[in-house]
């Protein structure tokens, strides 16, 4: 079952439209409306991409680590955002911490206003 802090497969579209790699994406929240749509961004673990303040690094030391399923230290990349809907969304391999959670919805948030 899809829900926020999920971490998801999902074959994310470069910005050229080419299609993309399977990766894993954080689902952030389920959109208003009669859909089954949800607001994504990708995780990569190309830990040089990350943009302060906007991207959320985790590290295999972090507590919620383990439970998220990832193989190595991520960028959690807010900057790289996709509304899908949860069909294409092919299985969870783990999830954040609300706390994270949290955390990343407000430097999007904060990024947005801000900008």
């Amino acid at each position: 079952m899809i829900h926020e802090g999920r971490i998801a497969l999902f074959r994310f579209p470069q910005t050229d439209q080419a299609t993309g790699k399977l990766r894993p994406a954080l689902v952030l929240r389920k959109l208003p409306g009669p859909y089954d749509d949800w607001l994504i961004c990708i995780i990569s673990s190309q830990l040089s991409q990350a943009i302060p303040d906007v991207d959320e690094v985790i590290n295999k030391k972090d507590a919620d680590f383990h439970a998220t399923g990832l193989k190595t230290d991520s960028v959690i990349r807010t900057s790289r955002l996709a509304v899908v809907e949860s069909g294409v969304l092919l299985g969870a391999v783990g999830e954040i911490s609300s706390d994270r959670l949290s955390r990343i919805k407000s430097k999007l948030a904060n990024w947005i206003k801000n900008a």
